[in-house]
């Protein structure tokens, strides 16, 4: 084998549906020199994570961390130590994630039911009720922000039937923490995961979690263990608890570093002007791209403001201006998924990413390549 080049990579504008930019500060705090993971410093540094990740999520749980994984972890995380082999799990699909939801409660060994809606419209209300009619289901689970459609959910009508129905509301919130309203014990939010890699620009690879105390009361009278060992809140929350950590794992150190700097921009901005300034830039590109003749894929009430999910013209060829985008302008926009693909662009407006220059950079590019 030869000589391995030193790594180069391009500077490029992320607008697609993740990883969005991040701060030069949150950059620097991964360049500070490693510390042990057990080391009495390193536990400060959890602690600070956990308190600004409670607040950030609007939530008292106690049981609040970060899985050592991306977000996909995370939502496996929630899953497999709630849901045991016979249980019953609603799940709502909307897009890519509710049907991997789905598939994960069927590794569990629950009894899926599906409540399902057109991609880019979200679930409604009576397709719940209904669902629920004559059941006591152990979850419903359901996407917030749905980054293959970019569709909003609206949430707290579907957790007053949840717990109606006897059962834990468990949601997705991978690209909705820290872009939009997300209010974690009043809405009745029972386990909830989340990624560092959208909103909270942080680099991906961590995945902040919650529990309710009734999903922990659920963990805790589990018949069966957790199929997962690395992801099993039994041993897992004892190392996150107190001055006294149990070893579970080697935390990412630098990563963690990164996403307590995350944290710290979030609340400096404070999360009521964050989630204006997401919906602002919104506002700006929807503008722009209509008076391009682009049209939007959800109805504007329920559009994700930090996720734009917005119909290729016809005649355009999607991977053409993609290509374009990135080989010309360094920009990144992210195509459709599934039935989606080739049909729709993905446009990020992310956290750092979240910026009327970038909007204008985009709405530029997008004329002169098409």
């Amino acid at each position: 084998m030869g000589k391995i080049d030193e790594m180069k990579t391009s500077t490029r504008v992320l607008m697609g549906p993740g990883p969005s930019e991040v701060h030069p500060r949150v950059l620097r705090a991964m360049a500070t020199p490693l510390i042990g993971h057990l080391d009495p410093e390193f536990l400060g540094v959890m602690d600070d994570i956990k308190a600004m990740t409670q607040e950030t999520l609007q939530t008292k749980n106690p049981l609040t961390f970060v899985v050592s994984a991306p977000g996909s972890a995370g939502m496996e995380t929630c899953l497999v130590n709630l849901l045991e082999p016979g249980d019953e799990a609603v799940i709502c699909i909307h897009g890519v994630f509710g049907n991997r939801m789905a598939e994960i409660a069927e590794r569990c060994g629950a009894k899926v039911i599906k409540v399902e809606a057109e991609w880019g419209t979200p679930i409604k209300i009576e397709d719940v009720e209904r669902a629920l009619k004559n059941r006591s289901p152990k979850v419903l689970a359901i996407v917030h922000a749905e980054t293959s459609t970019g569709v909003l959910q609206p949430l707290e009508e579907i957790s007053r039937l949840t717990k109606a129905a006897g059962a834990l509301f468990v949601v997705d919130a991978v690209t909705s923490y820290c872009g939009a309203e997300l209010k974690v014990d009043e809405w009745g939010i029972d386990a909830l995961y989340s990624g560092t890699q959208k909103c909270l620009s942080a680099p991906p690879g961590l995945s902040p979690v919650t529990f309710s105390q009734a999903a922990i009361d659920v963990l805790e009278s589990r018949k069966t263990k957790v199929q997962s060992w690395f992801l099993d809140l039994t041993l897992v929350k004892n190392y996150w608890a107190g001055a006294k950590r149990a070893y579970h794992h080697t935390a990412p150190v630098s990563a963690m570093y990164a996403m307590r700097e995350a944290l710290r921009i979030v609340l400096e901005e404070g999360l009521a002007d964050r989630f204006k300034r997401h919906q602002r830039n919104y506002e700006l590109l929807r503008d722009g791209l209509e008076n391009m003749g682009i049209k939007y894929l959800v109805e504007e009430k329920y559009r994700l403001p930090m996720l734009n999910a917005v119909r290729i013209p016809e005649g355009v060829d999607d991977t053409d201006v993609r290509k374009r985008l990135l080989e010309k302008y360094n920009i990144e926009i992210g195509g459709g998924l599934g039935p989606f693909a080739g049909k729709v662009w993905r446009i990020g407006l992310m956290g750092e990413s979240s910026d009327a220059n970038h909007v204008n950079m985009l709405l530029a590019a997008l004329k002169d390549v098409m």
